[in-house]
């Protein structure tokens, strides 16, 4: 007898990753293999495991990814400071790649003629996604549910799950839950009353901070050490990326720090409003520039700058494996071998405050900016330089 045809889900085990295994069943004539990254999101693989069963699910592949992503995706985003439309620290964005990446790696594995994914019909994700799945897998079909199910809401969906005894979940009040996407680098909620840009967040749906209000009145010290333009030690101690990561999101968490709640431009052009938490990623960055402001120079700093907006919408839009991603990275690399020492944070309140920054560059150079009177500076040359630029004024 011939075997079924295999398709593998990005499955959360969640509720709409549960309604798209049974319809997927009801629609397909294939085997549907549920796919699982780890990537550091609240996880509960017994869960997993039991909700798919349910379905008579008999390859559930869970993949730990925490130490790839946030070592080879969240690091490189890092050292070129990516921030979307001046805030957005990219958390959704920089994970998609990596779970697109491993999906066709386990669909090949298989020999699976499809993937599929529970990205919305108006969201960027769905983007994201199948440009990974493209770039990995081009001749491996995509199954979108969203695009062409006849469930044109959440309402639609909870009708569909309470059909067919999918269990769903509750918030904190007892209603249907926001939207929430998170992993180890940060948590987004979107829907509800955030839908409306006039309603301030509840302070409920925050996961992994405290309010500023409500952190302690004593300043907390962080000491990030840095190899190679990377993050190694945390006050003296060695760990590993993802461990690393963590404990910057404990230490920033506790503190207030890394909220942003943000109406965003998406890809599709739609504007969408989101609050995000990103609390060690926001130390990151800042520890990040500071120790670049030590250790490059002017025209390499001033260079990354001005290619980031660009770089930052690269990977907004899913465009993590392009050419033109992979060029800018390589902007953004090009002496990160110079950036080595360690940055001093004292944390506050919802406030990072950089106490001081220590390297053996030569970059910096205290004699010449020094107001003591010294030789190193030749101030004669000054008037030239303006008188330079007087006639560029004019040109």
């Amino acid at each position: 007898m011939k075997s079924k045809k295999r398709i593998v889900l990005a499955y959360s085990g969640g509720l709409d990753t549960s309604i798209i295994l049974k319809w997927l069943q009801e629609n397909y004539n294939a085997d549907v293999i549920c796919y699982t990254a780890d990537i550091g999101q609240k996880i509960d693989k017994k869960k997993i495991i039991s909700n798919a069963k349910k379905f008579g699910v008999k390859n559930i592949i869970i993949n730990d990814l925490k130490d790839t992503f946030v070592k080879d995706y969240v690091f490189p985003m890092i050292r070129g400071h990516a921030t979307y439309e001046g805030v957005y620290l990219l958390g959704t964005s920089i994970a998609r790649p990596l779970i697109a990446k491993d999906q066709i790696k386990v669909a090949k594995k298989f020999k699976a003629y499809a993937v599929s994914h529970g990205a919305t019909g108006k969201g960027n994700d769905q983007v994201r996604f199948e440009l990974g799945y493209y770039y990995f897998g081009p001749k491996i079909k995509v199954i979108a549910p969203w695009r062409i199910w006849n469930l044109k809401s959440r309402t639609d969906l909870i009708n569909y799950a309470k059909k067919y005894r999918i269990s769903i979940p509750k918030d904190k009040k007892g209603a249907p839950p926001f939207s929430v996407d998170d992993n180890l680098f940060h948590t987004s909620t979107e829907g509800k009353v955030l839908e409306n840009p006039k309603n301030s967040a509840p302070e409920f749906i925050f996961q992994r901070t405290v309010s500023p209000e409500k952190a302690p009145s004593k300043p907390t010290f962080v000491n990030i050490n840095f190899k190679n333009g990377d993050p190694i030690e945390i006050n003296g101690k060695k760990l590993q990326p993802s461990k690393l990561l963590e404990r910057l999101n404990q230490l920033a968490g506790k503190n207030g720090i890394g909220r942003v709640d943000l109406v965003e431009n998406r890809f599709l052009g739609i504007k969408s409003r989101g609050v995000y938490e990103t609390p060690g990623g926001t130390l990151l960055i800042h520890a990040h520039r500071a120790i670049e402001s030590v250790t490059l120079d002017k025209k390499t700093m001033h260079k990354k700058d001005a290619i980031m907006s660009r770089y930052a919408e690269l990977i907004y839009n899913g465009y993590w494996y392009s050419k033109e991603r992979f060029k800018l990275q390589k902007i953004v690399d090009l002496k990160k071998n110079r950036v080595n020492g360690s940055v001093k944070l004292k944390l506050y309140k919802g406030n990072i405050i950089i106490q001081s920054r220590d390297t053996k560059s030569e970059a910096y150079s205290m004699k010449k900016v020094s107001f003591e009177e010294n030789k190193s500076f030749n101030k004669s040359n000054v008037e030239k330089f303006i008188n330079f630029h007087k006639k560029k004024l004019r040109n």
